[in-house]
Formats: structure tokens, C-alpha cells, sequence
């Protein structure tokens, strides 16, 4: 058994407990509202009801389990589907006015309203679907102005549809508190979701903060808090810099994934994009309508000293957003978790396009020690039916191009890497210049940060200007 040190049960006390929480606001006397639950009972409205005093807070506690009064109460979805961040949505916006027009403002003057809602499927019995849902609160912190909005997107890892409901008590009930108490700390909001909670018992991979208190908050640095802190392995954003739903976005998608540090997106990367793009798209049952783009950055790419540098972060979110991409940060730092990742979503086509340097590490065995089945178990998961790798050249010392006909893989992996050449899994990008292959990202940022002549010609010219014009990567 694990033992707790001195330390640790100092932290471990100084968190309020979920009761505690819950009378908390209970006993806040201008605080009051709605809980709209549904699909895993009405565990978060019970926590408050148990602990008293549960009158001065919840003015209505409902569930509309029932389609057909759900459809009735909140609309019916174009998809037909309940479980959707716009039927949370949907139910925040009519609880809270339902709320303004039922209570009189005249004689609640100080009343913060707020509503808090669920829409959840938890485990099914065939134990097929572990389940998942969307939960948030609207909220005021001042009662003379808009709400405020919390939104995230859970996964629920027991297997039990009892232990989740639970889960879900304890997870709603710590976003209420955060909501009025730490509102101020967004970053803290994310990590205190999780207390009395570990990440064996839920997964959050999307959230979005919203309204006047959080005006200044970028979603894309709490989506990758959520990383960070180990709450999920992967987040997307797109170029609008809201946080998306990777279930939404990669859903029976063809994929087509490049990953870099992006530090800052060069001709090199501009070439790998467009000519594997082109290659892919060429591809039987590819439709450009059904297909997505991912820039993908992992976690180890964003470290410096061990830390991420949240400027340089959003330099490079704010610039691939501005082209119109949409963005994946991961911790995997094998190729093989990242396809696993997207094999969760689709079964349609995936293409990585990477360099040479990456697919001669991919075929390193001492990658996949940690691997009871090693380089081929990793293997039987990275080169699965419809995947492909679109192979762009490097430059050797003696200005030789290097592809898949030449390239040195480790000696034991000759016949295996040949065997996945023979049978189409990885293919040269032709469509190349030579010139840009002499082009290196950490190269240029530097002469960017020195404000060198003809920095701007090694960068597609949309991308030069973009940091010029937001003084992106120390440019001054």
C-alpha cells in the first residue's frame, strides 16, 4: 500500500471536502439556482441536498429522462443525438431564463443565479461503451452582469454505471465551488476538478471557458493544462482558438497528421503539407469533404529546461491558427500512440507525413523496451491496414537527398522496414525543392530573434508577415 507522507496529508486536508464544499455554498446566501441533470441520475444536486440548508441554494433540481420530454423542454438536435455539447448548452441557456423570468430581481438583488447541467450516458450493460458526457455551469459572479460559462467533456474509465454516477456527484459538485470561490484562477479551476478524484476514475479532454470574468482567458492554454496535468493525452483546437471534441473532429475522418515543433512553420513544413496533402488525397475512398488536417506538437516538444514556455506555446498556436489550421497537442511521443489515439475515432484513412530522421528513429528498437512485445507489437499498431507514411527528403553532409531507397535503418530492422516499402506503407514525396531542404526551424527562429537580413524568404510569405505583424517568437 502506498503510504502517505507528512507532506501529503497536510495537502490532503487543507482541500475542503466534498460536503464540505457543497454547505459551502449552500450557506452562501446569494448564491442560487438549477440543476439540470441527465442520463446518470441526480448525483450532483444530492451532494447539496444531503448537507442541508439546501433551500437557500436550489430553487429547481430536474431531469428529463424521458426523450420526448427532453425534445419538448430543450428543442429537438438536428443529429438526433442528447449526449452533444449543444444540448448542455441548450439546457444552460433556457434554465438560467427560466430562472430571471420566475425570481424577481427586485427583490434579489444580490442573488448570483447560476444553473448547472449534465448530459451523460454512463456505462452500457454489454460493457461495449464506458461512457461519457458533457457537464458545465453558467454562473454570475456579479449579479449585474452576463453569465459566465464552464464547459467540459468527461470519459468515464470505471466499469460500473453506479461508481460513475458517483464520480460525476463528486466532479460537478467541485465545478460549482470552483465556479464561485476560484474563479479568479482559471488554471486552478482545471486542477481542482479533480479533487477527491484520480485519472483512473475520468478523463476530461475538452474544455471551454466563456464571459465577462473570463474575457481574458485563452482556452488553448487551459486545453493544454489539461495535458499538463495529465487529465487527458491529447486536445485539439481549431483556428478559431476555441477547444474541439477529438471524438467530433476525427470522427470517421480520413486523417492526414504532421508533426512538428512549428518554431516557426517554414517553406519545408509548408512543402510537407501541401505536396503529402495532394499524394493523399489521391488516395482511393479519400474525399477532401471527409478529410482533416492535423498539425500535430507534442508535449516534449513544447519543454525547454524541462518547462513550457506558455509564450512561445501560443506564438505557435496563434500562427497556425491565423493560417487556418486546426491543432493537436499530445504526449505521445511514439508515432505508434498517436495512430492508436486516431484508430479510436476512425477507421478511414490515416496519413503521417514526416521526415527521414523520424521514420529511421521509428524503426530504432530501443524505442520500444517498455514493450512486452517490443518494435513488433508497436509496429502491429502503427502500420494497421489503412495507414501511410508520406516520406519527405533530407539533405546528407555531402548535399546527397535522402529517401526510402536510400536511407540507413538499424541493422536488424532492414527486413522489416523493407517489408512495409514493399507493400506501399511508406511512399517518397516527390514534389520537392531541393533548396528548401537546407531550411531548419531553429535556425531560422534564431535569425528571426536577431531580426537578420532575409529571415522572411525561408518562410511562406503569409507566415513572415503574421509575425511581423503580432511580434510572434521575439521578434521586435
Amino acid at each position: 500500500m502506498k503510504m502517505v507522507s507528512g507532506s501529503d496529508k497536510s495537502l490532503l486536508e487543507a482541500i475542503p471536502t466534498i460536503k464540505q464544499k457543497a454547505l459551502r455554498i449552500n450557506l452562501n446566501e446569494n448564491i442560487y439556482g438549477t440543476f439540470a441533470e441527465i442520463g446518470a441520475g441526480q448525483e450532483t444536486v444530492r451532494q447539496f441536498f444531503r448537507v442541508g440548508g439546501a433551500s437557500g441554494t436550489i430553487a429547481k433540481a430536474m431531469s428529463a429522462y424521458d426523450k420526448s420530454f427532453s425534445d419538448d423542454i430543450y428543442g429537438v438536435e438536428d443529429n438526433k443525438r442528447y449526449v452533444t455539447e449543444n444540448r448542455l448548452r441548450k439546457m444552460l441557456k433556457l434554465e438560467t431564463s427560466l430562472i430571471e423570468k420566475r425570481i424577481k430581481r427586485k427583490n434579489n438583488e444580490n442573488k448570483m443565479f447560476f444553473c448547472y447541467a449534465n448530459t451523460v450516458a454512463t456505462v452500457d450493460f454489454a460493457k461495449k461503451y464506458n461512457g461519457h458526457g458533457w457537464v458545465g455551469v453558467r454562473f454570475q459572479i456579479n449579479p449585474k452582469e452576463d453569465y459566465n460559462d464552464i464547459i467540459f467533456h468527461v470519459r468515464f474509465k470505471e466499469n460500473s454505471a453506479s461508481l460513475q454516477q458517483e464520480t460525476l456527484g463528486v466532479l460537478g459538485t467541485n465545478l460549482i465551488y470552483s465556479a464561485f470561490y476560484h474563479y479568479e484562477t482559471p488554471k486552478k479551476i482545471i486542477k481542482y476538478l479533480y479533487d477527491h478524484l484520480d485519472d483512473n476514475q475520468v478523463e476530461i479532454d475538452t474544455v471551454n471557458f466563456s464571459g465577462p470574468i473570463f474575457k481574458n482567458v485563452d482556452n488553448r492554454i487551459l486545453s493544454l493544462e489539461l495535458v499538463k496535468n495529465g487529465m487527458t493525452e491529447a486536445v485539439m483546437f481549431g483556428p478559431d482558438g476555441n477547444n474541439l471534441l477529438p471524438a467530433g473532429a476525427l470522427y470517421k475522418k480520413n486523417i492526414l497528421a504532421l508533426r512538428g515543433r512549428f518554431r516557426p512553420v517554414t517553406k519545408v513544413n509548408e512543402e510537407m503539407y501541401k505536396n503529402s496533402l495532394e499524394m493523399f488525397l489521391k488516395e482511393r475512398h479519400v474525399d477532401k469533404k471527409d478529410t482533416i488536417v492535423i498539425f500535430e506538437i507534442t508535449l516534449a516538444d513544447l519543454t525547454s529546461d524541462g518547462e513550457i514556455d506558455e509564450k512561445d506555446f501560443m506564438d505557435r498556436a496563434k500562427l497556425l491558427g491565423s493560417l487556418g489550421e486546426t491543432v493537436l497537442i499530445s504526449n505521445y511521443k511514439e508515432y505508434y500512440r498517436l495512430v492508436e489515439y486516431f484508430s479510436l475515432y476512425t477507421k478511414k484513412k490515416v496519413g503521417l507525413c514526416m521526415g527521414v530522421n523520424n521514420l529511421i528513429q521509428i524503426f530504432d528498437p530501443k524505442y520500444y523496451t517498455h514493450l512486452s512485445g517490443g518494435i513488433l507489437e508497436a509496429f502491429g499498431k502503427l502500420f494497421f491496414k489503412s495507414l501511410k507514411v508520406y516520406l519527405y527528403p533530407v539533405l546528407s553532409e555531402n548535399n546527397e537527398i535522402i529517401n526510402s531507397d536510400n536511407l540507413k535503418v538499424h541493422p536488424r530492422m532492414k527486413e522489416l522496414y523493407k517489408f512495409f516499402k514493399f507493400n506501399g506503407k511508406v511512399v517518397d514525396v516527390l514534389n520537392f525543392k531541393k533548396q528548401s531542404l537546407s531550411i531548419y526551424s531553429h535556425e531560422v527562429l534564431e535569425k528571426i530573434r536577431k531580426n537578420e537580413f532575409g529571415w522572411e524568404k525561408l518562410l511562406p510569405k503569409a507566415v513572415g508577415s503574421k509575425i511581423k505583424k503580432f511580434k510572434l517568437f521575439g521578434y521586435k
